[in-house]
Formats: structure tokens, sequence, C-alpha cells
């Protein structure tokens, strides 16, 4: 995309790159906010054949905006559509927000995290499968990296566009030829809404100084409780103090994630002022994306090797905390790595490369010098991302599992709309010089090394409340109470309300009588 939106719609590499972060953020938040959409507004049925449409329109006006074709021909005559620059950003925005809307409804449906029945699965269980989850699903960016990538660089140019189109023609084909057998539902558990109108309800509660009905309360959350004058129960709210645990660790990948997305949008960059030939031949941007995703292929066996032969000698499980930790550590390194390597990468003349029929200035260092900063950011994700996954899928109750996957979802989107403001920040107060439009005139060595500083920090406060996680035996311990007791709680809520009513009744009668 970001060759696309620098050669084709002429712009600068921080908009190019705030684009693809922001696509990237959407498509990640968008399954949270359909899977929610599809439990209490439409259904899944709809909701799936709703984005899937929108997809199909989605990436089918991205070959609209990719015209004219300079690879077919009818007859002798060359065949060309241009659009004038105003309506081909606004089919390429529309493309891009209904591509984004329709693959979120389409994973939040057919690919839910609950639909794996992980209830019973121990520590070293739940660990193996999200190391292979995260395996499989990198395993298919590999084919993507490079196929499409290749075809859109060097043989086909825009014509890149139209696989995408083609393959989710295809998938669309075969869901619907399926659809009789996609009768697995997930169990049902606590909603999204819930959860947040717990928090809004407590919030209320404490602005308005409900204390006379419900007195003093251990958590600013339990005003949210029934029996001290809130709306929700004591499972739900008791639940969400869980779950409420877990948001330093959610915050704290925010930084994390803006550092993973520099793959697409920095490093890129980086990438495309380098010399991509090989022995003659022009090697694809992205198969320096796949020397990133190496790690985590060939981490994820050892991983499992490793945990399962420390679990057979000292009877317990590593820690995923200190992996997470070393991970956060890689993604600092691996940024400070850019860095040098960008200072590095200006010192060499430079040469002239085509890229999708235009030529560049860009330096005679060959790309493959920027192996170990790909390779670090490759292993920070492998050691993190199952790591969150396990301890936001154990530390909470059963039925709120879904919801804690969901927040962590949102801290990953999060993270990518964080990394493009970061780049607009450092751009508006650098005047462009930390993001150059051409690498050889600005420092942008000196946005990778404020972006270290930042992801050091960040590190060092996750150590510092690290504590908080490292007891998983608790196995999400949530308030959970029989249908009677719950009963109960109510009969007592309302007691208390009417005695309330009733001695300020008597209170008032007795002033009116002195």
């Amino acid at each position: 995309m970001i060759i696309f939106c620098t050669v084709k719609l002429g712009y600068h590499n921080h908009q190019a790159a705030m684009v693809n972060l922001c696509f990237v953020g959407a498509s990640m938040l968008t399954p949270v906010l359909a899977g929610w959409f599809a439990e209490t507004c439409l259904g899944r049925t709809k909701v799936l054949y709703l984005c899937a449409l929108l997809h199909f329109f989605g990436t089918a006006m991205l070959p609209v905006v990719a015209f004219p074709f300079e690879d077919f021909y009818i007859d002798t005559n060359h065949m060309t559509h241009q659009l004038e620059p105003r309506e081909q950003t606004i089919l390429f925005y529309t493309g891009l927000l209904a591509a984004a809307i329709g693959i979120g409804g389409i994973r939040a449906i057919l690919c839910p995290m609950g639909a794996y029945n992980l209830q019973g699965f121990n520590q070293h269980q739940l660990l193996s499968f999200f190391n292979w989850f995260y395996w499989l699903v990198n395993l298919n960016s590999i084919v993507v990296f490079l196929g499409i990538a290749y075809i859109q660089q060097s043989v086909a140019k825009n014509l890149g566009f139209l696989i995408p189109f083609t393959s989710v023609l295809l998938a669309l084909i075969a869901i619907h030829m399926v659809r009789n057998n996609l009768t697995f539902k997930p169990k049902k558990g606590g909603s999204l809404l819930t959860t947040l109108g717990v928090f809004q309800n407590s919030l209320k509660m404490c602005c308005l100084h409900y204390r006379h009905l419900s007195g003093d309360v251990g958590s600013w959350l339990d005003r949210a409780k029934e029996n001290n004058g809130g709306h929700y129960s004591e499972t739900h709210v008791e639940n969400v103090k869980v779950l409420a645990r877990l948001f330093p660790l959610y915050g704290l990948q925010l930084l994390y994630r803006a550092c993973i997305t520099q793959i697409p949008s920095g490093y890129y960059i980086q990438t495309m002022h380098s010399n991509l030939y090989l022995n003659g031949f022009l090697l694809p941007i992205a198969a320096m994306n796949m020397i990133g995703i190496l790690p985590l292929l060939l981490l994820a066996p050892l991983i499992e090797c490793v945990t399962t032969c420390y679990l057979s000698k000292w009877k317990k499980t590593i820690s995923p905390i200190k992996v997470i930790t070393l991970g956060h550590a890689c993604a600092a390194l691996s940024v400070l790595v850019a860095g040098l390597f960008e200072i590095h990468r200006k010192t060499y003349p430079l040469v002239e490369q085509a890229l999708s029929g235009n030529v560049f200035q860009v330096s005679s260092m060959t790309c493959f010098q920027l192996a170990p900063q790909y390779i670090l950011l490759g292993l920070a994700e492998a050691l993190v991302t199952p790591g969150c996954s396990l301890i936001s899928f154990q530390l909470t109750p059963s039925h709120i599992r879904g919801i804690s996957l969901h927040f962590l979802t949102l801290s990953y989107g999060g993270g990518c709309f964080l990394g493009a403001f970061i780049i607009q920040l450092v751009y508006l107060l650098s005047e462009g010089n930390f993001y150059p439009n051409l690498l050889h005139e600005g420092n942008l060595e000196r946005f990778f090394f404020f972006l270290a500083t930042l992801m050091t920090i960040n590190t060092l406060v996750f150590w510092r409340i690290s504590y908080r996680y490292r007891d998983l035996s608790v196995q999400g311990r949530g308030l959970t109470i029989s249908p009677l007791a719950e009963k109960l709680l109510r009969y007592k809520a309302c007691l208390q309300f009417y005695d309330t009513v009733e001695r300020s009744y008597t209170n008032a009668s007795i002033e009116t009588i002195l």
C-alpha cells in the first residue's frame, strides 16, 4: 500500500505510513465491533453476508482505483482508464473502509476464539495452542507477502489489487457452499455491552455521590452492584473487577504494538530506499517482511520443545511474564538497531532504482543488511503475542474470557492508531525532518531513537507491575453465584432501599411534629 500511495497517489512517506497503519488498526478493531453487532442486532448469518458483501465491494474498488492497467492490451491498442485525483482518493478510502469492516465481520463470526473449546486446558496446553495458532497465521502471511507483493512490484504492477478481489470471491463461494455445516455456536457468556455498562454505572454512581444509599465500598466498581444502589448483579461486577486487573497489561501493549507496526511503515520505507537488487534480480520489498516472519515460524516448535522439557524436569512451566518482558526488550532493541542502520545506510552513495515504473534515488547499501531489525521484531512477536493471550485467557472467569481477548485485540488495534499518531506528531514537531520524504535529506534515525526510548520506558514499567500476573494458578476466579443466591441479593437490595426510604420518612415526620 505504501508504494501505491507514494507512487500513484503522490503521498509523502509519513502520509502513506499513516494510511497503512490506520487500515491495519481498523481491520483489528472491526472484529470486536462486528461480533457485538451480530450478537445484539442482526444475528450472525445476516452480519456474515453483509460483511462479505462489504469486503467484496471494497476489494473490487481497489482495482478500479489502480487503473490504468499497463499490462493489458486490446488488439494493438493500449487500454487506459484514468480517474481524476479527487475521484481516485474517494474510491480508494471507500474501498479500504469497506474491506476493513468486511474482513472484521468475517473473522469475528467464522473464527471466534471461543469456538476452540479451550475451557479444560491447563497452562502448558494453552500456551501450546496459542503458539501454533499464531504459527499458522504467519505461515499464511508468507504466501501473501511474497506472492502478491512480487506481482504488484515487479510483474503486473496494479494487477496486485485484483488478486485479493478474486481470492475473496472464491472464499465467499466456498463459505456459501458449506454454510449448512457452520452450525457451532460458542458458549454464551458476558457481553461486551454489559462489561462497559458496569464501568459506566460505577462512574455515574461515583459522580453523583450516592453514599447515603450505598455507604463505603472496597472498590469504586462495587457501586454498580444492586445492593449498593447500582444496576448490575454482584456476579457481573466481581467478574469485571477481575477483568480490570488486566487493563495495565492491555495499556502497555499499545506502545509495543506501535513498534511492531514499524514493519509495514518505517522499516518498509527504509527498505524501499535501499538497494533491492540481488544478482540482477529485483527483490520485492515484502521479502524483508518474510525475514521478520521466519523467527515466528522457527521459534514456535522450539518454544514447544523447551516448555515441554522444562515442565518434565521442573514440574512447572516457564513464566509467561518473563517471556513477554524479553519480547518487549527485543522490540526496543530492534527500533534502536533500525536507527543505527539508518545512519549507516546514508553513508553509501546514491544509485537509481526503478519501482512500479518510477525511478528513485536510493542508497546502494543492500537491503539484507537491515535483516537484524526485522529478526528482532519477529522474535519479539513470537514471545509476546502467545504470552499475552495466555494471561488474558487464564486470569479471567470462563464466561468472560471472550471479552478479555476482545480487549486484548482492541489494544492491538489501538497500538496501530497510536503508531500513526506518533508519526504525525513527530512529523509536525520536526517539520518533516524526522520522517522525511527523501531519506537522504532527513533524519529518520531520530524517529527510531525516539521510539526506542519510549519502548524502553514501557518495558521497565511492564517489569515493575509484572508481579500482578505471575500467579496464573487462580484460573480466573470470578464470583459465580447460584440463581437462588442471586435472588437473595436482589431481595436484600430491595429491603435496604425500602428501609432507607422508611427511615427518611420517619425522620421527616418527627421534624414536622417538632
